[in-house]
């Protein structure tokens, strides 16, 4: 398969919304439709401070995968940190190389950027993406701990 990777355009919109709400699936999870919208302005806008999206396409340049990345300033650093948000490669094509394309080209992206860090969050149980992972980074010691909003806490 030939991959390619680039930056979406206003067309992509449909697939693009196809894999995004595949992604949000994977993770059992929900996203509003007005949040979607304004992630998919924010992409298109690009700019300081906005997130970015690297779409890997197919030979008919169809996308088959996304990647979402945000960059942010350090504490610990002069630079950049680029976190990885969100990737996602279309069922279908997953085996092709789609995953690691991505990842090459925000690892690009964020040497480019003069990023120090390139990091990125996945479940413990995602064992197939773990794999390509454990290929192409090293993994951290650090847990994650979040406060959900306030409304969703059940006592």
């Amino acid at each position: 398969m030939s991959i390619r990777v680039r930056p979406p355009q206003a067309g992509d919109r449909p697939v693009w919304l196809t894999l995004f709400k595949g992604y949000i699936d994977f993770y059992k999870a929900a996203v509003p439709d007005d949040v979607i919208d304004t992630l998919w302005q924010r992409l298109l806008e690009g700019g300081e401070g906005l997130p970015i999206a690297l779409l890997a396409v197919d030979a008919t340049d169809r996308p088959v995968g996304l990647a979402h990345v945000l960059y942010h300033r350090s504490t610990w650093t002069q630079g950049w940190y680029c976190y990885l948000e969100d990737l996602f490669v279309d069922p279908r094509e997953r085996g092709k190389g789609v995953g690691r394309a991505l990842i090459e080209a925000v690892y690009a992206h964020a040497d480019a950027r003069g990023c120090s860090r390139t990091y990125w969050m996945t479940q413990e149980t995602n064992a197939t993406a773990r794999v390509l992972y454990d290929k192409v980074a090293v993994k951290s010691a650090f847990v994650q701990y979040r406060r959900e909003p306030r409304a969703a806490i059940v006592r």
